[in-house]
């Protein structure tokens, strides 16, 4: 989410003139409007998963309320179906509390990099040394890093990092969209 953000980071690391440095810091601000707007579209997943589970905890009392009306009937038949709706609720709800945690989750990682991210944007302003240590750690720190090639190797791990956290987010999504779509066809809500 904030690669845009860590590359102008990097750009007022090295020895940049007074133009680089303001394009760098442009590029700052900029990446973090998209980043504050991402935060926003982690923020909105919530909130529709915490309708969607609602919804089905709602759907869970209902099931279950049915199943013990067909219990005080005695109703064998009756109370079977109504065991196996209360058991695909009650699955649908674990995998929404499961998925809202995880987005709960990756909320608060996003956020707390949003706020370092900030925090370097207003040192970098100040015309502070970025890392928050005194001048003499960042100038160590940027030697290391071009010592070793390093400044590549972090965009790279970075963009590789990002990408992998898409695709795994995508298959948690899908698998639980298949979940919920078998547990549909399961109750006939859906061909």
């Amino acid at each position: 989410m904030f690669e845009q953000l860590r590359d102008a980071l990097r750009g007022l690391g090295r020895d940049a003139g007074p133009a680089d440095r303001r394009s760098a810091m442009a590029s700052m601000k900029e990446a973090l409007v998209h980043a504050r707007l991402a935060l926003q579209d982690l923020r909105d997943g919530i909130a529709v998963t915490e309708r969607r589970l609602a919804a089905e905890q709602a759907e869970l009392a209902t099931a279950t309320r049915r199943r013990g009306l067909a219990a005080q009937i005695d109703d064998a038949e009756t109370v079977a179906v109504a065991d196996r709706f209360v058991e695909q609720h009650a699955e649908r709800v674990r995998v929404l509390e499961q998925k809202r945690a995880a987005q709960l989750d990756e909320l608060a990682l996003a956020e707390r990099e949003y706020d370092a991210m900030s925090r370097e944007l207003k040192r970098a302003m100040a015309g502070l040394p970025l890392g928050g240590g005194d001048a003499h750690e960042a100038a160590a720190m940027r030697e290391v890093e071009e010592a070793l090639g390093e400044r590549e190797a972090t965009a790279n791990s970075a963009e590789l990092d990002a990408m992998a956290r898409a695709q795994a987010r995508a298959a948690r999504e899908a698998g639980a969209a298949e979940r919920l779509a078998a547990l549909k066809r399961q109750l006939g809500k859906e061909p």
